[in-house]
């Protein structure tokens, strides 16, 4: 069937109320699609600001369970898209291609008036071409990491969206040999916690949602956060290797508990059954998993052992000291470790422009080497005074009202299109 154009504006083109200019009227129907946790927060921040700006407006698409609370419908479960790597998704390849034609004959046929795909690049950006290439106004929030590796990807995304919201200040200078609208606005996450944490109202948070953090042992003082991933592939990897260096930790230093927050029902089921397996049955007690809440977890902490992602970057705003670890599938790492035009992969390195937290990724990520790098910030506390000076000046730098900030842009964009 051939595309036929889309020209949604015509109906939405009316005179400001100063009667200076045109701005686009509402109701409109934004879609968006997001892929993760992540992007739900993201896109629940932007849909809270376009509501204020566009009384009346829809929002549809692909989303999570935080931003179906602001009236969002996911015509897809956001989980169906949540894959990582480069060969994982191949076993998945039929349904994602049918749901990204499924939403592409929709938005072709004039179902939205802007479309906003959120992270999500390898789902995202074929579908914003098309829709783009047919006159839809097309938004990219979360620029792709073309910083680390594939550079050259730059010319892709600048003819998939007419507009790139950036999260990070530095990476609007990759895009300067395209014609590719840039803003940063921040990261909402930034915005939404405070500079300095309230570590005991976090850990009362999650005594009140989990007998199990009330009645913990006596002896247990300190807490450190375990978070593996929110994708099943993820804890398959790296659950049990995070598992082992918390026992080593344990073993070392009693007065630990150790606090896992799981994306879903069936990831906390999943992180039972490694820690059923794995852990001794006298340190099982020391072992929590609790149902979301990965914030207060993070806060409520001493220490975070963490996978390598976004979570990362919540662990930094939370400003704890922190071990990455990170491993994918044996082929994917030796397809991509070619790529890499980066030393280190996590966010607090890349914004920090050093390593300040160890990294451990592929065969390097051991029980032992873990347990060493998280001991060394138990040792060295004068490291970790030193490392919330970093975090400090980063979550300042990445305060910049992400949710108003990306639909001031947005409207501009629609204001250009009439």
């Amino acid at each position: 069937m051939a595309d036929e154009p889309v020209n949604l504006r015509t109906r939405n083109a009316v005179k400001s109320k100063s009667g200076e200019g045109k701005s686009i009227a509402s109701p409109l129907t934004f879609a968006i699609v997001v892929g993760e946790a992540s992007g739900d927060n993201l896109g629940a921040n932007l849909i809270r600001s376009l509501k204020n700006r566009y009384p009346g407006a829809r929002f549809e698409g692909v989303g999570g369970p935080l931003m179906i609370q602001e009236g969002f419908e996911s015509i897809f479960p956001m989980e169906r898209l949540a894959v990582m790597g480069i060969v994982e998704p191949l076993k998945r390849l039929p349904e994602l291609l049918h749901i990204r034609q499924t939403l592409t004959l929709r938005y072709l046929k004039g179902g939205c008036d802007c479309f906003i795909g959120i992270d999500a690049p390898d789902f995202n950006l074929e579908l914003e071409r098309r829709l783009k290439t047919k006159g839809l106004p097309v938004v990219h929030y979360v620029s792709p990491s073309v910083w680390a590796w594939r550079q050259k990807r730059v010319y892709k995304i600048a003819k998939a969206c007419d507009l790139l919201l950036s999260l990070f200040p530095f990476e609007a200078k990759y895009y300067a040999d395209t014609d590719l609208d840039v803003v940063c606005v921040g990261h909402t996450l930034a915005d939404q916690r405070p500079l300095v944490p309230d570590q005991s109202e976090a850990l009362d948070k999650l005594a009140r949602l989990n007998s199990a953090i009330e009645a913990k042992p006596e002896a247990a003082k300190r807490m450190l956060a375990l978070l593996p991933g929110s994708r099943v592939s993820e804890i398959e990897k790296i659950g049990s290797t995070f598992i082992r260096a918390a026992i080593l930790l344990i073993e070392q230093y009693h007065d630990f508990i150790v606090v896992i927050p799981a994306a879903n029902e069936k990831l906390q089921a999943m992180l039972n059954e490694h820690i059923a397996e794995t852990v001794d049955a006298s340190f099982q007690g020391r072992f929590i998993v609790v149902l979301g809440n990965a914030q207060a977890v993070l806060e409520a902490s001493d220490l975070v052992l963490i996978s390598s992602g976004t979570a990362t970057l919540e662990a930094l705003i939370a400003k704890k000291p922190m071990v990455i670890g990170y491993r994918v599938a044996f082929a994917t790492y030796h397809i991509v470790r070619r790529l890499l035009s980066l030393k280190n992969i996590g966010l607090p390195n890349l914004l920090a422009g050093s390593e300040v937290v160890p990294e451990f990724v592929q065969d390097a990520l051991q029980p032992e080497a873990v347990f060493a790098a998280l001991a060394d910030w138990i040792e060295h506390p004068e490291k970790v005074d030193e490392l919330v000076q970093i975090f400090n000046e980063i979550h300042k730098s990445l305060r910049l009202n992400a949710g108003d900030t990306a639909c001031q842009a947005i409207e501009a964009l629609l204001a250009s299109k009439i």
